[in-house]
């Protein structure tokens, strides 16, 4: 291949991945063309992109990048996942994607700059919440002892209404209010 083809190959990665921070790696090899088809509009459709890259020239077009970090796994046939959402959300399609297609190969992922190795990683950060998973966590969490506070102050007020809106029927119908001791 000459320099100027390669050249216009790295420019094309860079742009592609010019906003992608995370992203996931997986071999795609073995996988039938009509299946590849299938999991690449699948995954489009939930704005997810999948590029075949060719591992040298991907090395040269991440360096410096947030994406310099997956060099260390770019080895044989790889391709690049990204988009969607998140990457947490990317890991979660292409785990539920490898019970159906098993000629999936996870080779890593990268997260805020953490690399997630092999199928375990990926797996691994599958589990994990999405930023907006986990700010609902956090809103939870803060919220909660508020909420219970407020359950304790109302819970009391609430019972004592009852009583006085117990004394009141009583009264309203005519019948004596018996005298506590």
């Amino acid at each position: 291949m000459s320099k100027p083809v390669k050249e216009l190959i790295i420019r094309e990665y860079r742009d592609r991945v010019a906003d992608c921070q995370d992203a996931v790696v997986v071999s795609i090899r073995g996988v039938k063309a009509v299946d590849n088809n299938k999991i690449r509009m699948g995954l489009l459709q939930k704005r997810i992109r999948v590029t075949m890259v060719r591992n040298a020239l991907a090395r040269k077009a991440f360096e410096g990048g947030a994406l310099a970090a997956l060099n260390d796994i770019l080895a044989g046939s790889s391709a690049l996942v990204y988009g969607g959402a998140s990457v947490v959300e990317v890991a979660r399609e292409l785990v539920a994607l490898v019970a159906k297609y098993p000629a999936i190969e996870f080779k890593g992922a990268l997260l805020d700059g953490t690399l997630f190795s092999g199928k375990a990683g990926v797996e691994e950060l599958s589990k994990m919440p999405t930023r907006e998973e986990a700010i609902g966590l956090n809103i939870g969490l803060v919220l909660s002892p508020a909420k219970k506070l407020a359950a304790q102050i109302v819970g009391p007020g609430s019972s004592v209404a009852g009583i006085v809106k117990a004394i009141e029927d009583k009264l309203e119908k005519g019948e004596a209010i018996a005298k506590v001791a």
